[in-house]
């Protein structure tokens, strides 16, 4: 088991005692074999320093009465040395016979490290010491991906269970800087609860944060009053659920911004309120987006295209996706169904998902029509097709119920084009 670097001291301070006791231990079973030296001398074992233990050897006593200047110094030397060649096996033979005392690499107890006193962190650590202390890994300075972080983050695990993609938000330079800094349990928990309340199912959690992550930076109660704005204005919570899924960034908008915003689609269209209500359900990133490309869509609808102001309400009533629509397909699609199709505008109105649908989609079946003799679009005339039956059937029912032709001789066909 690796020890952290705060456990390190202390586990050489448990050593250390523990090889003190027991090098007493050794010197008191000696002593009680009765192998004393003469004048004084007493025998301890020197154990290696390998296995942490204290590096004594014989080591000698001075006392006043058995060592002093007086007595003669060889032969004392003399009888120390023979003393000690006399001892040296059966200090040896001890040695081999005492319970082993575990290595510097042994595993201690925890409660023994428990027990010791706290150490302070400016304390001075040998080099020996210091290559055994396992720290963890640094912090990238700087990095240009979330992923470096996820090990170190609570909050990005956390979020990654949920289903948040981090490559995704990682593109916005200041998504790491509010991520890193937002406590779970603080600051991300409450909103969490907050979405599942409005009606955000936990398989949407993911989507939902990825697409605005931004959230965690709103104040908990100005999301609450948003919620409770929109109630105010008749949406139920269903569809309050149904607008914040769509139009994630919803609630990232202040209560004036929403009730302005409501305010211009009700007077630019003249919708009545329950209208105004149902269009916006059904396209909430009305609420979100830009209002130059729904200005500008309404002139060219109005100038270009020649509708009148009642048949633009009841086409963007039924396809809320014209007002945001791009002005180079409107014009196409219109240039093609009312020019070359011969299709009036009153025949347009009533089915305007032709908007919806791309043009080389209509001018396939168009012109396969043309070729059969079939393309007859006047409901005052036999075998009249209308744009709905053109364009929003599959090609096995267009073939066999309007064109009256196989699909093999539509595919052949198209390869003719």
């Amino acid at each position: 088991m690796a020890l952290s670097a705060q456990q390190i001291p202390r586990w050489f301070n448990s050593v250390k005692l523990s090889s003190f006791i027991t090098a007493t231990q050794l010197g008191k079973q000696f002593q009680r074999r009765g192998k004393t030296l003469s004048h004084g001398f007493s025998a301890q074992p020197q154990v290696s320093s390998d296995n942490c233990f204290l590096p004594w050897g014989f080591k000698t006593y001075r006392t006043s009465s058995l060592w002093n200047s007086s007595q003669s110094t060889n032969s004392s030397r003399q009888e120390i040395s023979s003393a000690q060649s006399a001892l040296l096996p059966s200090v040896n033979e001890q040695t081999q016979k005492t319970q082993k005392i575990p290595s510097f690499d042994s595993e201690l107890s925890l409660e023994a490290l428990d027990d010791l006193p706290p150490l302070s962190p400016l304390q001075p650590v040998s080099e020996e010491e210091a290559i055994q202390i396992i720290a963890d890994p640094p912090l990238p300075p700087d990095t240009f991906t979330l992923r470096d972080y996820v090990d170190h983050s609570e909050t990005l695990q956390k979020l990654v269970l949920l289903g948040v993609d981090l490559s995704k938000i990682e593109k916005h330079p200041d998504a790491a800087n509010l991520l890193l800094r937002l406590d779970f349990e603080k600051d991300i928990k409450e909103i969490l609860v907050f979405l599942k309340d409005l009606g955000i199912e936990d398989n949407q959690l993911g989507t939902y944060l990825t697409k605005n992550y931004a959230i965690f930076s709103e104040d908990l109660e100005n999301l609450k009053t948003r919620v409770a704005y929109l109630q105010s204005k008749n949406f139920s919570k269903a569809h309050i659920a149904q607008m914040v899924r769509n139009a994630p960034f919803l609630l990232s908008f202040s209560v004036e911004r929403l009730d302005n915003r409501l305010g211009f689609f009700q007077k630019e269209l003249e919708l009545s309120v329950k209208k105004t209500r149902d269009l916006i359900v059904r396209l909430p990133r009305l609420l979100t987006g830009s209002l130059e490309p729904v200005k500008e869509n309404m002139k060219v609808y109005r100038l270009e295209l020649g509708f009148k102001h009642n048949e633009i309400q009841h086409m963007i009533t039924q396809v809320p996706k014209m007002l945001t629509a791009n002005k180079r397909k409107l014009t196409e699609i219109f240039d093609y169904v009312h020019n070359v199709m011969s299709i009036p505008h009153h025949l347009i109105v009533r089915f305007p998902q032709v908007f919806n649908t791309r043009l080389f989609k209509i001018k396939e079946r168009h012109l396969f029509l043309t070729y059969l003799g079939r393309a007859q679009y006047d409901p005052t005339k036999l075998n009249y097709i209308s744009l709905d039956k053109l364009v929003s059937v599959p090609d096995e029912i267009f073939c066999e119920e309007i064109a009256k032709a196989s699909v093999q001789d539509f595919e052949k066909f198209l390869k003719t084009l």
